[in-house]
């Protein structure tokens, strides 16, 4: 690890303003989503993971909550969840349409 990078990255973050903070937030929330052609069959997922973004949407469509979601996919974690959501709220067509289709096949 480069602890001097990570130091002057530390002291770049605490010299932000509170605007700023909040939109260096917001950014790093959306890269825990990505989108890989070929995995997921492209569809958003959680960083890393085979899990997409709509599969987790619709288990809380039916009723199902964050701690029983984190109990399922013991690898996520609740800011995780919270990325999924505000992508949801950000993309809820996207993310519609997948579980429509989905529920299309089924």
């Amino acid at each position: 690890m480069n602890q001097q990078l990570v130091d002057s990255l530390v002291q770049v973050i605490e010299a932000l303003s509170p605007e700023e903070r909040k939109l260096l937030e917001s950014r790093l929330k959306l890269n825990a989503i990505q989108q890989t052609s070929g995995i997921c069959g492209g569809h958003a997922r959680i960083r890393n993971t085979r899990i997409p973004v709509w599969i987790l949407v619709s288990f809380r469509q039916q009723g199902a909550n964050d701690a029983e979601l984190l109990q399922n996919y013991p690898s996520l974690t609740p800011e995780d969840l919270t990325a999924a959501w505000d992508y949801y709220k950000q993309y809820r067509s996207e993310i519609d349409l997948a579980i429509a289709t989905q529920n299309e096949d089924d």
